[in-house]
């Protein structure tokens, strides 16, 4: 017997009526099953004060299902915050307060069901935040070209140090940061002249001093170091003479642009010239003729791109080079490495016009401290941008404290 068209769009309407019920049902069971008995209470056990906060100690109820610890209160600011931790340690870390007075905290245990327990209340007494320490232990010395600000932070979380650079009616804002339990950060760009100097700290909570006066001081005079006198050691060097290249001209003054050929000041290592393979590092030995010290220095890539686009210059191509070590001597026997440097390398070869800017005004590095006293630089190629046939570079300049 054939089912009528009728009955068969009844049976197909009664079939997701049938599951919805079912799902309802089981729905409903799930309600009734859910757990919705909050967990007990945690017991304080210890607390301890700290600058700007306290660390308080607790021991969980014995519930299975507990999920974490929350703390709820008002910081320095008066503004509502909390924080939370694990069900697996016994102690929760509370911030962002200023001066010493007593604060109370709201402490709940939190199951995996979001069912809360009866809150906490404690009271704690934090000593006055850490950044009157930090500020306290600035200190401000000359540098070539800048100064060194240093400070000690015993806490180690992030401060912000304003540091306000006054000029006569000028002014100029530099906002250093660190989680270092001792910093030292050298402020550079700034004249040989005598500036006013004042600084306050601020935490990551938002709580800040009052600006505070640091007194005045003199950066010291940064020259760039002349290359007249400077001579390659060719026997402590790579061969950097193929085709127009030459390694002199790595300190000729002349950097290379990429709108002409004219110039061609670059070296070139060619891999054929230096035994069939390029063997890192690359060295390349300079004799100053006399003796300097310096506190940073440029690297300058190759420019033109022969064969190339003609409005596209060559820099972070595969044949430039790209990191580098820089070592100084007086004697050429014992060495000094100074750092490790490396040319930013462009995301997935999208070259951005900030690093073609970089490129063409020169690549900047600065030293972590003065160098000692040196005749002698030896400038370590590393890596180039990927070529294994050639590498090439224009030009370096030193600046420091030249004839010594």
């Amino acid at each position: 017997m054939v089912a009528s068209k009728t009955s068969i769009v009844r049976n197909i309407i009664c079939i997701p009526i049938l599951l919805l019920l079912i799902s309802m049902v089981v729905s409903c069971e799930s309600e009734d099953k859910k757990d919705t008995t909050p967990p007990g209470e945690l017991t304080i056990t210890s607390t301890e004060a700290t600058y700007g906060g306290a660390i308080i100690s607790y021991t969980l109820p014995n519930d299975d299902d507990i999920l974490f610890v929350r703390a709820d209160y008002t910081n320095g600011k008066g503004e509502a915050v909390f924080r939370t931790v694990s069900k697996h340690v016994n102690q929760i870390e509370v911030s962002g307060f200023v001066v010493e007075e007593d604060v109370t905290i709201s402490l709940t245990v939190v199951d995996e069901n979001q069912n809360k327990s009866k809150s906490v209340e404690h009271e704690i007494r934090p000593l006055q935040s850490f950044i009157y320490l930090v500020q306290e232990s600035v200190e401000i010395v000359p540098d070539l070209g800048g100064v060194q600000v240093s400070w000690e932070n015993i806490e180690e979380k992030t401060v912000f140090i304003y540091l306000h650079i006054a000029d006569g009616d000028e002014e100029e804002l530099r906002i250093l940061s660190s989680s270092n339990a001792t910093e030292n950060i050298f402020v550079r760009g700034l004249e040989a002249k005598e500036l006013g100097f004042s600084t306050k700290v601020e935490d990551f909570d938002g709580n800040i001093t009052s600006l505070i006066d640091e007194g005045y001081f003199t950066p010291l005079f940064e020259e760039k170091i002349n290359k007249d006198t400077w001579t390659l050691v060719s026997n402590l060097s790579i061969d950097g003479n193929a085709y127009e290249g030459a390694t002199v001209n790595f300190w000729d003054d002349v950097v290379d642009t990429f709108e002409t050929d004219s110039d061609n000041s670059y070296f070139i290592i060619n891999r054929n010239d230096n035994g069939g393979v390029l063997r890192w590092p690359l060295d390349i030995v300079i004799d100053l003729n006399k003796k300097v010290k310096i506190n940073r220095f440029k690297v300058w890539q190759r420019a033109f791109w022969y064969d190339g686009p003609g409005d596209q210059p060559y820099y972070y191509q595969s044949e430039n080079l790209r990191s580098f070590d820089l070592f100084v001597s007086m004697d050429k026997s014992e060495w000094a490495l100074l750092g490790s440097f490396q040319i930013e390398e462009p995301t997935n070869g999208d070259i951005s016009q900030p690093l073609l800017d970089e490129a063409v005004a020169g690549h900047n590095f600065n030293l972590d401290a003065i160098s000692p006293e040196f005749r002698y630089l030896k400038f370590s190629i590393t890596s180039n941008f990927g070529s294994d046939s050639f590498c090439h570079g224009s030009e370096i300049s030193l600046f420091g404290i030249d004839n010594l």
